[in-house]
């Protein structure tokens, strides 16, 4: 509980309509989950406007509204704050409510199109190593140092940011790591977070159903960056952008970041350079190049892809003040990420694999590595989902086709479209050339992958990885990948096929 005074020392442009001694028992920007004496948050959604939940909030305990317009006819009993932009104040008011918990964490921001979850899990494994808990917020799950939830949001609101953060810290938390979305970052959900470490992955079509164009896209990520700068408080670490320079896109991520930047390249020189690569089916190995050091690498993820976020992940440790050969040794004991190339053991010989890849870059490289260390067919089961951008289907036709022996084209979370007409874009881009069938039932399309591979032969379930449902329209139904893919390879087993 705060005082509303204490809350709004750092607001001081806000116009304050009421009694500014109200004790606060929490923040709410949703009405429904208003309790008794909370500061109740009106902000303007894209498709909701929070000032009509107002009276909704007040008769359920509100004790203060902060909106950017003042309601003469409020009871007088509330505290009325009026700021101008409603977004920043929120992100004022729950990092002063928390306490400032970013202050107290060695908080690493990783943003990116594909390899945000395995970098931060890597993270996240490497620093707990370092001695204490080491916090996460992220796609799969919340880890909160002493609890682990399954995630609402990759990047949630800006105050439970601040309340995830702070559980951390009260659990014991040194450090904490966390997926910035694009979403995240435009819609003022990292705001007010004091970021140490900021990392970018790479850039490739994603979210055009929300940011129209690349440019877009790409000016929204560079944002995270340009906030990442010395003007934050200091702590012990200098503020460090950790950038993979094999993406064209990196250079327009640092053009307005002041930071200290470290780089890591496979294919060009950086801080940390990666050669002598070697990959199979059980892992990956490669010499890592630091500061005139040269060390093995082993691990248990599969794929070239997974090199990069390697050495993103190596990249903070050494920020963090881990040991070359401390972190080496602990990314050989890190098995992997619930849904990213999860391999699912069998008895008939089959290389399985679930990924979560639903983009087009993100199944090409799925595919490509597929493709280094298979020597037989590969089997693909992907689709699309609805209400996202529609301009990646054919593309991920095109990419599913051109690099598997058969494909399998399904339906993934339809959401409010028809699932049918989201596999005729899909088909679009496929070769007629090429072998794959379409069946929308996905249970279906698992099993048959399953039915018609071979020993020796890699199926790739794609799409959907970690996620436990499928969506259709307002119908949430429970979907495993990982559970329908066992199961078909227990029924077909049993089979003897």
């Amino acid at each position: 509980m705060k005082k509303l005074k204490v809350l709004l020392k750092d607001l001081p442009e806000a116009i304050l309509r009421g009694n500014k001694e109200n004790s606060i028992t929490g923040l709410c920007a949703y009405s429904k989950l208003v309790a008794p004496g909370n500061l109740f948050i009106a902000k303007r959604g894209l498709q909701v406007d929070g000032n009509r939940f107002v009276e909704e909030a007040v008769n359920a305990g509100a004790v203060a509204i902060l909106s950017d317009l003042y309601d003469p006819f409020l009871s007088p009993h509330v505290t009325q704050i009026v700021h101008p932009d409603v977004s920043r104040a929120e992100a004022v008011l729950a990092s002063a409510y928390y306490e400032n918990p970013s202050e107290h964490l060695f908080l690493v921001g990783v943003t990116g199109t594909n390899g945000k979850t395995t970098t931060t899990y890597i993270l996240r494994h490497l620093l707990s190593e370092a001695g204490h808990p080491c916090g996460l917020i992220g796609t799969v799950e919340w880890d909160l140092g002493q609890k682990i939830q399954p995630a609402l949001q990759t990047t949630p609101d800006c105050i439970t940011n601040c309340r995830l953060l702070r559980e951390m810290i009260n659990a014991g938390c040194r450090s904490a790591v966390m997926e910035v979305s694009s979403h995240g970052i435009d819609q003022g959900r990292v705001r007010n977070l004091e970021f140490d470490v900021g990392v970018f992955t790479n850039l490739s079509q994603d979210h055009l159903d929300y940011h129209h164009t690349m440019e877009n896209y790409g000016a929204v990520k560079a944002q995270f960056f340009a906030s990442l700068n010395d003007n934050q408080p200091a702590k012990e670490w200098p503020k460090t952008a950790v950038t993979n320079i094999d993406s064209p896109w990196s250079s327009h991520m640092m053009a307005r970041c002041t930071a200290k930047q470290l780089t890591y390249s496979l294919k060009q020189n950086a801080d940390l350079e990666a050669s002598n690569i070697h990959l199979d089916g059980s892992g990956t190995s490669f010499d890592l190049h630091y500061q005139g050091q040269k060390i093995r690498v082993k691990s248990h993820l599969i794929g070239r892809f997974n090199i990069y976020n390697l050495l993103a992940a190596t990249s903070v440790a050494l920020i963090y003040g881990m040991s070359l050969e401390m972190i080496v040794e602990k990314i050989y004991t890190f098995t992997g990420v619930p849904g990213r190339l999860q391999q699912i053991p069998n008895s008939l010989g089959l290389f399985v694999f679930v990924d979560f890849s639903h983009k087009e870059e993100a199944l090409r490289s799925v595919l490509t590595t597929l493709r280094e260390i298979s020597n037989q067919r590969i089997i693909t089961v992907f689709g699309c989902g609805g209400d996202r951008d529609r301009s990646k289907r054919a593309k991920m036709g095109r990419v599913a086709t051109e690099l598997s022996d058969l494909s399998i084209i399904t339906s993934d979370n339809p959401r409010h479209e028809d699932p049918e007409a989201i596999i005729a874009e899909i088909l679009q881009g496929c070769s007629e050339s090429q072998r794959f069938i379409v069946e929308p039932d996905r249970r279906k399309a698992i099993f048959y992958a399953i039915e018609q591979a071979q020993p020796g032969d890699t199926v790739l379930i794609a799409g959907k990885g970690h996620e436990r449902q499928q969506i259709f329209g307002s119908r949430v139904i429970e979907f495993d990948d990982c559970a329908i893919t066992k199961e078909a390879l227990e029924s077909t087993s049993k089979l003897g096929v």
